[in-house]
């Protein structure tokens, strides 16, 4: 896993605060109801942004990174990937998550950013003029996959994510990329990192990439003081991608 009950996501570069915050349920195209956590920007731009967690779930950390979203004044939703599997909505240090991420399916996880991304346009969820995914290892793979499975995205994000599971669908990527690589990842290798950006090269699939040389895998971390330089840059990357392909962020800060 990436995060623990100890972690807590690093503040952006943006004075802003968040109007509304609260758990959610959603319901899937499925018909499964599963459970998210929604933050309403208190100044929005019109941008929204699907949190999709590491292996845990909708652990804390996410909903709290919803928030930090929410005041840069982007509207967020922060989802769970086992409502058709887990027998409890726990997903603490105790939650064994394993079996479950076992279960999902890269179909079940797109239904359910479909569901969040229906909320996000609707006036309860802000009625976002762009929609934008950012995950987080298993999360960020599964990030950048959402650019082949909703081609109406404005953007996908994903830090530390893994090359392999997003390879199948290059041909299908419509959405812009933003990749993020931590430099110390053990679990890809630069040359994994390198080979990927190559394909998405070759596919013309638009992107843009950037290593932090030397950070460890789950970086961006507040508990981590000595990557702070590292987390503020990659609140910037971000915070300017939205701007790029989106709604202006610009003119919150």
């Amino acid at each position: 896993m990436c995060y623990g009950d100890d972690s807590r996501p690093p503040l952006p570069p943006v004075g802003g605060a968040a109007a509304d915050q609260g758990d959610l349920t959603l319901d899937s195209s499925d018909g499964t109801r599963f459970m998210a956590y929604y933050a309403r920007a208190s100044k929005p731009t019109g941008a929204g942004m699907i949190v999709l967690p590491d292996v845990r779930g909708l652990h804390q950390f996410f909903k709290e990174l919803a928030q930090r979203f929410a005041e840069a004044g982007i509207d967020a939703v922060a989802i769970d990937y086992f409502a058709r599997t887990a027998e409890s909505d726990d997903r603490s240090d105790a939650f064994d998550y394993m079996p479950q991420v076992q279960k999902t399916t890269p179909e079940n996880i797109a239904a359910d950013v479909g569901a969040a991304m229906a909320y996000l346009r609707s006036a309860d969820g802000g009625a976002v003029q762009s929609l934008f995914t950012v995950g987080f290892c298993f999360g960020g793979s599964n990030s950048w996959n959402q650019s082949a499975f909703h081609q109406d995205l404005s953007g996908c994000i994903g830090f530390y994510g893994r090359p392999v599971r997003s390879e199948p669908y290059i041909a299908k990527l419509k959405a812009p990329l933003l990749i993020l690589i931590a430099g110390a990842d053990q679990a890809t290798t630069p040359e994994q990192n390198k080979e990927f950006l190559e394909k998405l090269e070759a596919a013309q699939v638009p992107h843009e990439a950037h290593v932090y040389e030397r950070a460890p895998h789950s970086f961006f971390d507040r508990s981590y003081a000595q990557w702070k330089d590292a987390c503020d840059d990659a609140w910037r990357r971000m915070l300017d991608f939205v701007q790029k392909h989106g709604s202006p962020v610009e003119a919150h800060r």
